[in-house]
C-alpha cells in the first residue's frame, strides 16, 4: 500500500461506521459540490477541493517525502515535532537493520489543515443527536453556537508546526481523526447493544473488559461515572460523544433527557457540560479520551497489518491487534 491507499481507506472506514450511514455522508458531499459549482471562478480557486470528496477534513496527507510501499509505520495519538524526529531517530539506531525504517508516521489528533478544519466534522454531532431522538433542527441550531466556538478556538494555533517539521526531516505523514472516531463509536454502540446493560454500573463492566480501557485502568484513567452512579439505571444509551470533532453544546443535555435519552458514553467532559448534565439527569460514563482514541486507531491499523505493514505504536497509542492470527 502507498501512503494515498492508506488514507483512501480511512476515509473509506470512516465512511462505513458512520451514524449518518453511506446515503446520509453522499448527501453530505453532493451538497458541497452543489455550492461548489455556484461559486465565482476566484472562489474555486480558494476552495479546499478535497472537501469534495473527504467527509472528514480533520483527516488528511500532511507531506509525502518519499511515495513509496509502506512497509512500516509508527503511530501516535499526537504527533508533534518530538514524534517526527522520533521516527527518524528509529530509522538511524545504531545495528538497525533496514526493516526497521519507518515509511509513514500516522498521527489521530489533527493538525495543519485538519485541525484548522476540525469544525467543520462536527455537523456530524447533530445527525448523532438526531439518529438517538433530538429533532434535527434543535441539534442543528445548538450545534451552530458551538461549532463557530471551536472555529475561533483553533485559529489562533501554530497549525503548521509539525507538518514544517515533517517537511524539513523529509517524513512522510497523515492523520485520521473522525473515521477512527467513528469507528470507536460504532463498536461501542454494537457492543452495548449486544449486551443489554441496565444499569450505569453494568456499562462500566462491559468497558473494563475491552482491552484498550483495561489498560488504561492502570494508570488510573479507566472508565467512570462522572454524572449519576453505577445504582442508576440507563434509560436509553446514546454514543452522542464519541465521535464529531471535539464536545458538542452543553445546552443538549436538556434536549437529551427530552428525547428520552438516559445515558451518554463520551471521551471526556468539561465542567460546563457536567453542570448541565446534572441539571438534565443524564448520566455521564467516561470511557476514556486517550484510550477511546487507541480503541478507534486500533480498528483501523487492523486492516494495515492484514495487508502486511508493521506498527510501531507510540504517543498514548496503546497497539491491541485483533487480527485473527
Amino acid at each position: 500500500m502507498k501512503i494515498i491507499d492508506i488514507y483512501n481507506l480511512a476515509i473509506k472506514m470512516g465512511i462505513e461506521s458512520d451514524f449518518r450511514g453511506k446515503e446520509g455522508v453522499q448527501k453530505l458531499l453532493d451538497s458541497k459540490k452543489q455550492k461548489f459549482d455556484k461559486m465565482s471562478e476566484k472562489e474555486k480557486e480558494e476552495f479546499d477541493k478535497d472537501a469534495l470528496e473527504n467527509p472528514y477534513l480533520d483527516s488528511a496527507i500532511y507531506n509525502i517525502a518519499d511515495d513509496k510501499e509502506i512497509k512500516k509505520v509508527l503511530v501516535g495519538i499526537d504527533i508533534g515535532p518530538d514524534e517526527i524526529l522520533m521516527s527518524k531517530h528509529l530509522d538511524n539506531t545504531a545495528g538497525a537493520e533496514p526493516s526497521r525504517s519507518i515509511d509513514l508516521v500516522i498521527g489521530h489528533h489533527p493538525v495543519g489543515k485538519g485541525l484548522a478544519h476540525l469544525a467543520d466534522v462536527m455537523e456530524l454531532q447533530a445527525d448523532v443527536y438526531n439518529y438517538y431522538g433530538v429533532p434535527i433542527n434543535v441539534a442543528e441550531g445548538l450545534m451552530k453556537e458551538r461549532i463557530s466556538e471551536v472555529a475561533r478556538g483553533v485559529n489562533a494555533s501554530n497549525h503548521q508546526r509539525t507538518v514544517d517539521s515533517a517537511r524539513l526531516m523529509k517524513v512522510n505523514f497523515m492523520n485520521s481523526h473522525t473515521p477512527c472516531d467513528n469507528l470507536a463509536a460504532k463498536f461501542l454502540k454494537d457492543l452495548i447493544e449486544q449486551k443489554k446493560p441496565e444499569t450505569v454500573g453494568e456499562i462500566i463492566s462491559i468497558l473494563k473488559e475491552i482491552p484498550e480501557y483495561k489498560t488504561a485502568m492502570k494508570i488510573g484513567v479507566g472508565p467512570k461515572v462522572f454524572v449519576g452512579s453505577e445504582e442508576n439505571r440507563c434509560g436509553k444509551i446514546a454514543m452522542s460523544e464519541i465521535t464529531g470533532g471535539t464536545e458538542g453544546s452543553p445546552k443538549l443535555y436538556e434536549k437529551m433527557a427530552q428525547a428520552g435519552i438516559g445515558t451518554s458514553v463520551a471521551t471526556h467532559i468539561s465542567e460546563e457540560h457536567k453542570k448541565e448534565a446534572e441539571s438534565a439527569h443524564v448520566n455521564i460514563v467516561i470511557a476514556g479520551h486517550i484510550s477511546s482514541d487507541s480503541l478507534g486507531v486500533n480498528l483501523f491499523m487492523d486492516e494495515l497489518e492484514k495487508q502486511g505493514i508493521e506498527i510501531i505504536p507510540c504517543s498514548g497509542f496503546t497497539r491491541f491487534s485483533r487480527v485473527d492470527k
